[in-house]
């Protein structure tokens, strides 16, 4: 199957590297380019594309307001935010707003392909240069007071798995921790995604840490 990719960004130059990188691959197609923001919110209605390559300062309309507005509407396409600003308030703002990945825009033509069809298959993705820092930066941020009711719907179980995931431990790392299988594992995070309503593995990081399941780690 190949998957079908919008790319959104405010240069030119910056479009075409991307759309020669990507069309370069047999499971790969660039089905639209956008200038902006409000742009790529229009294609990816129009396109029903798989992931949306989504730079953050385009004009009209910035690629986090862009996200978030394709995420309500209830898109299935995966947004994976590039940007030059390796800047701890994009990437938070950025997954806040639904992103399903963030890579900085100096990766090589291999890991951008791989983000692409990682992020496809709702697999956790962050650059692993901000991966740390965006960690520090939701452990500042106070917790809700009470979890909402929704998370009050899982299970013993699924609450370690999901502070697990927001400890950045992939479903092997769980498994060993917890002494299960990875399969019962993928179970459990597929009953945790279900019951939040979460669309993928890093809105699970952000729900762990918003309620507080990862304790701030210290200085």
């Amino acid at each position: 199957m190949t998957l079908r990719v919008v790319v959104a960004d405010d240069q030119v130059l910056v479009r075409t590297g991307f759309r020669m990188i990507i069309d370069a691959r047999e499971d790969l197609e660039v089905v639209g380019e956008a200038s902006d923001g409000q742009e790529a919110v229009r294609l990816t209605r129009e396109l029903a594309p798989d992931v949306v390559l989504m730079d953050v300062r385009m004009p009209v309309v910035d690629g986090i307001e862009a996200t978030r507005q394709i995420v309500e509407y209830g898109s299935r396409a995966r947004v994976l935010v590039l940007t030059t600003w390796d800047v701890d308030a994009h990437v938070v703002a950025a997954l806040r707003a639904g992103a399903s990945g963030f890579l900085l825009k100096d990766i090589r033509p291999t890991e951008l392909v791989d983000a692409i069809r990682l992020t496809a298959r709702g697999d956790a993705l962050l650059a692993p240069t901000v991966l740390s820092r965006v960690l520090d930066r939701f452990l500042r941020t106070t917790p809700d007071p009470a979890p909402p009711p929704s998370l009050q719907d899982l299970s013993g179980r699924e609450r370690e798995v999901l502070t697990l995931i927001g400890q950045a431990l992939s479903n092997a790392e769980i498994a060993e921790r917890l002494r299960l299988s990875e399969a019962t594992v993928k179970n459990h995070v597929t009953a945790v995604l279900r019951k939040l309503g979460l669309r993928d593995r890093v809105q699970a990081v952000v729900a762990a840490y918003d309620h507080g399941l990862v304790q701030p780690r210290r200085p």
